[in-house]
């Protein structure tokens, strides 16, 4: 097992409560109680930093009629997630990959839906990475962003320290990166009492337009949308 905690970069406990967590990041409600983007039955949807590949088993229950890839760097989380969704693959409804997020091996317009649980902190260059995010979601698709820290925890700096290349993010950074790359209604949710962070992003389906941003307040979580118009 410490090979697989040393090639992933991620802390023990990030791989023991893997298959909770990832769960917990694919239901409907999300781990922060937000709605996540609508998941269509026969949606393409592509899970950045598979892991272990529960998250990909959970997205293709929730497309029964859909196709899932999975891509990770690490060549031992790859046969790990492989392994977890083999029927799925036999069937021609899924395929794990090795690859770089800041070269995506799809074409331009290729998923309708982009996720990342718990996997941006290790991604070197968070600016390329989500515009190659935007190149390869299909106009009007969405990308879904879930991170059980949202930066503004001290306590949590400590996996920093541990960790190599590691990097935590608060709402309010996400947000402009978002912006930034091109993505509309761009929605933090952070539930305050658990750090948890969750954002969801639309590329448009059109083109580029006029940006408002805005901040309302939702229960426990504190939710800012950038609204652009036409």
């Amino acid at each position: 097992m410490g090979g697989f905690f040393t090639n992933t970069r991620k802390p023990e406990a990030w791989v023991e409560r893997d298959g909770r967590h990832d769960e917990l990041g694919t239901r409907s409600s999300g781990p922060l109680g937000a709605e996540l983007p609508e998941t269509e039955s026969r949606s393409t949807i592509l899970d950045l930093g598979c892991g272990g590949g529960a998250n990909l088993a959970v997205l293709l229950k929730l497309c029964p009629d859909g196709t899932a890839v999975g891509l990770d760097y690490s060549s031992v989380s790859v046969k790990k997630a492989s392994a977890v969704n083999c029927r799925a693959i036999a069937e021609g409804r899924c395929q794990v990959i090795q690859g770089d997020v800041q070269e995506l091996p799809f074409a331009d317009d290729s998923f309708e839906q982009v996720t990342a649980f718990e996997t941006i902190y290790f991604w070197p260059n968070l600016e390329e990475a989500f515009q190659q995010v935007f190149r390869v979601l299909k106009p009007g698709g969405s990308f879904l962003v879930c991170n059980e820290s949202n930066g503004e925890d001290p306590k949590q700096e400590k996996w920093c320290d541990i960790i190599g290349g590691m990097t935590i993010y608060t709402g309010e950074r996400l947000f402009e990166l978002l912006w930034a790359a091109g993505f509309i209604q761009v929605e933090i949710h952070q539930r305050e009492d658990r750090n948890w962070l969750c954002v969801t992003a639309q590329k448009h389906r059109y083109g580029p337009h006029i940006k408002q941003a805005k901040t309302r307040p939702a229960g426990r979580y504190k939710i800012k949308t950038a609204l652009w118009c036409e």
